[in-house]
């Protein structure tokens, strides 16, 4: 019993300055990794940067397309509008 209770303790401040350097590598390497992902997302970021001018007249583009298109079909929908308000007026009259 006595044996037991000098090397019990030895054992466990061991196991915990193992667990302890291992805790400091493992903190390191996450340190390397979490620096190389910040690479990383900065040159993504300098890319999507290049590419705003792009976006930019694309969008302003798709916008001019939009409103055209818009005019038209509601220039269409007002003659068909017309159209069909003339014919149905016409048949009212028939029947009165």
């Amino acid at each position: 019993m006595e044996f037991l209770n000098q090397f019990l303790p030895i054992l466990l401040y061991i196991a915990g300055i193992v667990l302890l350097i291992v805790l400091i590598i493992l903190g390191i390497k996450t340190i390397k990794i979490l620096d190389d992902v910040e690479d990383v997302v900065d040159n993504v970021q300098e890319k999507i940067d290049s590419f705003d001018g792009a976006i930019t007249v694309l969008s302003k583009a798709a916008n001019g397309f939009a409103g055209i298109s818009n005019s038209i079909v509601s220039g269409l929908t007002a003659a068909v509008a017309k159209i069909f308000s003339k014919k149905v007026k016409e048949e009212d009259d028939i029947y009165e």
